[in-house]
């Protein structure tokens, strides 16, 4: 029988002294529950954990495109696509796509992730072409005025290297490696950062009706599957970030039973990337059905998310994020 095992974290200088330290940084927890498929979730005490799964859970991440993981950190949205659920193709041309840029910049954004192809539910698949005219430019217009780090989101191995050339520096890829064959070796032979989504279904039909025996260990499985994978491949698990894809094939239930569980993804030995902002279910439970003015639940999300260990945030709204984030810090002390 399988057993995995989610970190019961805590935060504060209140540590006993036989806690050990969440994922190299402040956190820390003293026990775990203790999760296997057709049994009751039992809490233990971290001692009882195997030592080849509790060293994942505790060793330091390495820094993702110059980003040290001791400390959250903000990836901003940067839509450059007409049909975006969330900002209705605001960004897409090359001049408004750098100002809103410039603004995330100046808001302390720590990373800019680029797409320009719409994976929102229903979403139609974008020619190659239009997808690297819609992002290599702004890319390379950004690394022109600033050296922040820059993420392609992108499914295709032509977008990718195009992008990579225009300045970006890690693929995040919302498919899990899963739709081009060819953009693996691409980021193995460039050895790039990536990072590893889940999603049940094409943008197109994942909504209709997904289903899982266990989502949060369903969803576990695919991303240590996939990571092995890459690794057989040729890229270290140390340039690997890793999604539980939130909103793409997921139930309201299914995203609220992932988020529940999120530290069970520390085991993994990557960091931890979380993308909620004004997604459907946040729109359904906080009542709000324009997807513009679902930052406070957003943030609510994605603070409880920090709260288990996340390592990076990915968000529409930089600077209201920036602020609470600031604010959570300090109040944890």
């Amino acid at each position: 029988m399988t057993f995995y095992y989610r970190p019961l974290v805590q935060h504060g200088p209140a540590r006993p002294d036989d806690a050990v330290p969440l994922a190299g940084g402040p956190m820390w927890f003293t026990h775990v529950e203790a999760l296997a498929r057709g049994r009751t979730p039992q809490v233990i005490p971290v001692e009882e954990v195997p030592d080849h799964q509790l060293e994942p859970l505790v060793a330091p991440r390495a820094p993702v495109a110059g980003l040290a993981m001791d400390r959250p950190r903000i990836m901003g949205i940067l839509n450059t696509t007409p049909d975006s659920f969330s900002d209705g193709g605001r960004h897409n041309g090359p001049e408004q796509a750098l100002a809103h840029a410039r603004a995330m910049i100046a808001a302390g954004v720590d990373m800019i992730d680029i797409g320009g192809e719409s994976t929102r539910p229903g979403a139609a698949e974008v020619p190659v072409e239009e997808e690297i005219a819609r992002t290599a430019p702004v890319i390379a217009a950004i690394r022109a005025i600033s050296a922040v780090p820059i993420s392609i989101d992108t499914r295709k191995a032509p977008v990718a290297q195009a992008a990579l050339e225009a300045g970006a520096d890690l693929v995040n890829d919302v498919a899990g490696f899963t739709f081009d064959p060819a953009l693996a070796p691409l980021c193995v032979s460039r050895s790039v950062p990536v990072c590893l989504m889940h999603s049940q279904g094409e943008p197109e039909t994942m909504q209709q009706d997904p289903r899982y025996d266990d989502v949060l260990l369903d969803v576990y499985d695919f991303l240590a599957e996939r990571i092995v994978l890459l690794e057989a491949a040729g890229l270290a698990r140390e340039l690997i970030v890793t999604d539980p894809g939130i909103g793409f094939g997921k139930t309201r239930e299914h995203n609220l039973a992932l988020l529940r569980g999120l530290a069970l993804f520390h085991g993994l030995g990557c960091p931890i990337l979380l993308g909620v902002s004004r997604k459907g279910f946040i729109g359904a439970i906080g009542q709000e059905p324009r997807a513009e003015a679902r930052a406070p639940g957003s943030i609510a999300v994605g603070l409880a998310g920090l709260a288990q260990g996340v390592q990076i945030l990915r968000v529409h709204d930089v600077a209201e994020t920036a602020q609470a984030l600031r604010l959570w810090q300090a109040a944890r002390g």
